[in-house]
Formats: structure tokens, sequence, C-alpha cells
């Protein structure tokens, strides 16, 4: 049985450490393909730049779940507590369309 290169428990989170190899005149790094077909990464990838430091994830060409929404909107410092949910329409009152 593989050992699991990213092992996850609650008082763990998933770290491994992955070196900087030369790649041409570029350096970059290798993912073990267990993580590549874990996390479903493809032929590219987004890197993140977020103030906790880089965050390197898979690109997906889908719409975000409610969920994902969520908890993006809940990283953001944004306050959103002025936006206007009361309309279910989203039609302001006396405008026409």
């Amino acid at each position: 049985m593989k050992r699991d290169p990213l092992p996850t428990t609650p008082k763990s989170p998933a770290k491994v450490e992955l070196k900087v190899v030369r790649i041409g005149n570029s350096r970059g790094v290798r993912l073990p393909k267990a993580v590549l077909e874990r996390y479903e990464i493809g032929d590219a990838l987004v890197l993140e730049a977020r103030e906790e430091g880089l965050l390197l994830r898979g690109k997906k060409d889908k719409r975000l779940t409610w969920e994902e929404t969520y908890r993006a909107a809940a990283r953001e410092k944004e306050d959103w507590s002025d936006l206007d949910a009361t309309l279910s329409d989203g039609i302001a009152p006396g405008e026409k369309w």
C-alpha cells in the first residue's frame, strides 16, 4: 500500500516539502503523481498571492458551488452587510424594466 503524500488529520493540515528544481532557464517544483490525481490537476495551475503566502491550486473551468462562493466571500475583508438582499426580484420599487 502506497503512503499518501499529503496525509490529513483534523489536527495536522496537509503539508509536503517540495524541492525547487531547474527547468531550462527557469525553476519549478514537481508534484507527485498521487497529488495530481487526488486534486485532478491537468495541464494548468493557478498561482495566487495571498497575505499568508502563495496558494497553488488546480485551474477550475466550472462555476463555483454555493459553498465555494460563500467561502470565497468569507475570505474577503469586504463588509457585505450593506448588500440589499430584501428584494426577491432584484428590481427596486418604482423602477421600470
